[in-house]
């Protein structure tokens, strides 16, 4: 992999999600980018959050059957592993823009981290921040959608007008942790790391009721 020229801000990812929410095809069809740049994967990212949100709102009907609904679950399963795996990419673009990461390692089960020895380790990655944006942007979506209701009462919009703006000081806070750290790391003074989510419920090898199905 090049190594990566660009640094993400966190006010440009909040407006990056946004814009993605723009394109009348969202989130079915992923908006073209290069896959050699960090915002083709942020951009996948929410993509397969924006999937997920709509398939737990599908999964919670009281009127399905029991064979959509695992339909649902399945397609949740998928939307989760591809959000935590572009997340993942997400953050080896950007040690690697940072020079935090040794470049062979990229990719592999155990990425090397290669940091100051008085750097101190943050414990949520740029990449987790980044998809706590994700959701954080999809929260603030359906929540104006609520203010603007006219089936409702007005307490109800009221109610979900408040809502709102403490989700976009959340999510406004996030943005600046992001830089933040962005900056420490930047700096030598903090680093972070690509952790693999291995979800072995997904994987055949490791789930043991999966396991035990091929067995028999």
């Amino acid at each position: 992999m090049k190594t990566p020229e660009v640094i993400v801000g966190g006010h440009a990812v909040l407006d990056f999600h946004s814009q993605l929410f723009a394109h009348a095809d969202w989130p079915r069809a992923l908006v073209a980018a290069d896959e050699r740049s960090v915002w083709h994967w942020i951009a996948q990212n929410h993509r397969n959050n924006s999937l997920l949100w709509d398939e737990e709102d599908l999964a919670r009907r009281t009127r399905a059957s029991d064979a959509e609904i695992t339909a649902n679950k399945r397609a949740i399963d998928k939307y989760n592993q591809a959000r935590n795996d572009a997340t993942e990419r997400v953050d080896e673009f950007l040690l690697l823009s940072l020079g935090l990461i040794d470049p062979t390692s990229v990719g592999s089960d155990q990425p090397r981290n290669t940091v100051a020895a008085d750097a101190r380790l943050n414990s949520e990655t740029a990449g987790s921040m980044i998809d706590r944006m994700s959701i954080m942007a999809l929260k603030v979506r359906a929540m104006s959608a609520q203010t603007v209701r006219e089936d409702v009462e007005q307490a109800h919009r009221d109610g979900a007008t408040s809502k709102l703006s403490r989700l976009l000081e959340q999510r406004g806070d996030l943005a600046s942790c992001l830089d933040a750290l962005l900056a420490d790391s930047r700096s030598g003074r903090a680093y972070f790391k690509v952790y693999r989510q291995f979800k072995m419920y997904n994987d055949p090898r490791f789930n043991p009721v999966l396991v035990a199905e091929q067995k028999r």
